[in-house]
């Protein structure tokens, strides 16, 4: 069995370093980052299966992705954007120069580190889209990296994003190699994008982009891989468009062509040299909610390692609540009187732990899903999770079936 290990704060004991029955040497429960975050991704992408990433803004999103994680006995990563990154600090701070926006990303940083460990498997923690406009949040957070990377050995953050989509060609090259310079050097891994995601999400709007843009070029894809390839200890992969939008949209109004990021593997091999077959890229997924299922499926066969999803697991958490409304609905009315006597109280059914633990259930079911459906499961080799012991509930008692 796999030996357990504990966040530095909860215990001196130092993390073990046991690795998973299904996974490579270097790969244990908790954050990883590093070496092992390398191996993990290669790994996927040897395995023909891509892990989930979903963009968490409370404690308990981000305990429902690790109990759903834990669950398909596979990784998971859990990703902030600036915005909820901000929600998580709190909507009452200030967030002038991006205070509230850093302090929430690591605040949930080490919440994810305190348990992911204690579920067992193992976790990328990452943050996502970061426009031009909003590089000080990043700025920030790297310098957290480097304060924690100076007392543990490793970064804070697994991974970041760099969203310079918008920007000049060159610019997004230039900005994002020079950025992967300074996170290499505390091993932390840089997602990039190239074309433009359409939609809109966390408040940036790309509903109106042209249709050309949402489409990546093979020739572009190997400009950006072969600069950052030259970044000493650099670890990088590419969320190269191929028609991914954002957001909930009707049936045949996205075409992706997955097909795009089969070429660039193609052309990329070409230019190195490789054997027919070989995926020299990394490829990231973005838009991921609402997606056929086939496209999913050709992706990772091209390359791709992490998909996203957030519009998704938004409207189950928001599903989760109003069934639990649905079904409670009388006893929610006030805090005294409901169907079995005016003098009866609801406080056991008004606890927020009620409501919100309905919203996990709901987002826990929408994340088996998408496991299944990127082929992560089983993925760690843990088998299935036992039955928790000594679980707390509202003072007056669990729920009624």
């Amino acid at each position: 069995a796999t030996a357990e290990k504990r966040f530095p704060i909860l215990s001196s004991r130092p993390a073990s370093e046991d690795s998973l029955p299904n996974l490579p040497e270097g790969i244990a429960p908790g954050v990883v980052t590093g070496k092992s975050l390398e191996i993990l991704l290669d790994w996927a992408k040897q395995k023909g299966f891509a892990i989930p990433a979903v963009n968490c803004v409370s404690t308990s999103s981000i305990n429902a992705c690790l109990e759903a994680a834990r669950k398909m006995d596979s990784p998971i990563i859990i990703q902030f954007s600036s915005g909820g990154a901000q929600f998580y600090a709190g909507k009452g701070l200030d967030n002038k120069e991006f205070h509230a926006a850093i302090a929430g990303a690591v605040a949930g940083a080490y919440h994810v580190r305190a348990l992911a460990e204690q579920y067992g498997i193992p976790v990328i923690l990452h943050t996502d889209h970061c426009a031009k406009d909003v590089l000080p949040w990043l700025d920030g957070l790297l310098s957290a990296d480097e304060r924690y990377f100076e007392r543990h050995g490793e970064p804070l953050f697994s991974s970041h994003m760099i969203d310079l989509s918008e920007e000049p060609f060159e610019e997004n090259i230039e900005f994002c190699t020079k950025y992967l310079e300074r996170m290499a050097k505390m091993n932390v891994g840089l997602e990039m994008e190239l074309g433009i995601t359409g939609g809109e999400e966390d408040g940036v709007n790309n509903e109106d982009a042209n249709p050309d843009d949402l489409y990546s070029k093979p020739e572009e894809i190997w400009q950006a891989y072969q600069a950052l390839s030259k970044v000493p200890n650099g670890n990088f992969t590419i969320a190269a468009a191929f028609g991914n939008v954002h957001g909930v949209y009707q049936a045949g109004n996205v075409k992706l062509d997955p097909k795009i990021l089969g070429n660039a593997q193609t052309y990329i091999c070409e230019k190195l040299g490789l054997p027919e077959g070989s995926k020299p890229v990394k490829f990231v997924f973005h838009g991921g909610s609402g997606s056929d299922l086939k496209d999913i499926r050709e992706a990772i066969d091209y390359g791709v390692i992490k998909m996203n999803i957030d519009t998704d697991t938004q409207w189950s958490y928001w599903s989760g609540i109003k069934e639990f409304e649905a079904k409670h609905h009388d006893y929610l009315q006030g805090q005294m009187g409901n169907p079995e006597g005016k003098d009866k109280p609801n406080k056991k059914f008004y606890d927020p732990r009620a409501m919100l633990r309905s919203a996990e259930l709901s987002t826990i079911a929408r994340l088996q899903t998408c496991f299944e459906d990127l082929n992560c499961v089983q993925v760690c080799g843990l088998g299935a999770p036992g039955t928790p012991e000594n679980v707390l509930g509202p003072r007056r008692g669990s729920l009624p079936a």
